[in-house]
């Protein structure tokens, strides 16, 4: 049994609550990438890919590289280069078993972001991977995207964290400290902190494309 008792169980009870979108948010939606979602893309240096498996399972995996990484192929089709990772493949193995997929591009100040939506396929062509080279590799595989929807998504939640805020950003003293958490969290591997950190400073030195 879930520990939540006064649930929101339909779309009646919800728009109660919260009411219903104004006419231009449903209308803002373009089924293209314009002028102004290609510009958008071709500044952004980071996109957050939320996949489901099929049992509806969700991830949502960060990818980034320099601004303009991923490739627009036309208005309707973009390719996100697969750069080398950890090797879990979460996102690609999702796309296998369901090929819907979200992104939200960011772009380092500016508070709005663009969000993206459509069917995804995982691809190997060699033409179109070729024009992600980055320090001379072509990566073995890309996520192509067929397009369905592109909107411009408020900067409400980017106002309430300050992530853009340099003075709110923490010191690095009280950053929490990520090897640490993984020696902990694979405590079966009785792996120390220092070893998981000396093995993620190789991999991002050495294995970044």
């Amino acid at each position: 049994m879930s520990i939540f008792k006064d649930l929101i169980q339909s779309e009646e009870e919800l728009e109660q609550l919260a009411g219903r979108p104004r006419e231009l948010v449903n209308q803002k939606v373009i089924d293209r990438i314009d002028r102004h979602c290609r510009n958008f893309i071709s500044l952004s240096p980071m996109v957050f890919v939320a996949t489901s498996n099929a049992e509806g399972a969700c991830d949502c995996s960060p990818r980034g590289d320099a601004p303009g990484f991923v490739h627009i192929v036309d208005d309707h089709h973009l390719v996100l280069p697969e750069r080398p990772g950890n090797r879990r493949y979460d996102s690609l193995r999702n796309l296998l078993a369901n090929p819907r997929i979200g992104l939200i591009f960011i772009i380092p100040g500016l508070e709005e972001t663009l969000r993206i939506n459509g069917k995804a396929y995982i691809i190997r062509d060699r033409d179109l991977l070729e024009r992600m080279t980055a320090q001379g590799k072509v990566p073995a595989a890309g996520i192509g995207v067929e397009v369905e929807e592109c909107y411009m998504h408020c900067a409400k939640a980017f106002k309430r964290s300050g992530l853009w805020q340099h003075d709110s950003w923490l010191s690095s003293e009280v950053l929490p400290d990520p090897a640490e958490i993984i020696a902990e969290h694979a405590g079966r591997l009785r792996l120390s902190t220092e070893e998981v950190r000396a093995s993620l400073k190789e991999s991002y030195e050495k294995r970044l494309y």
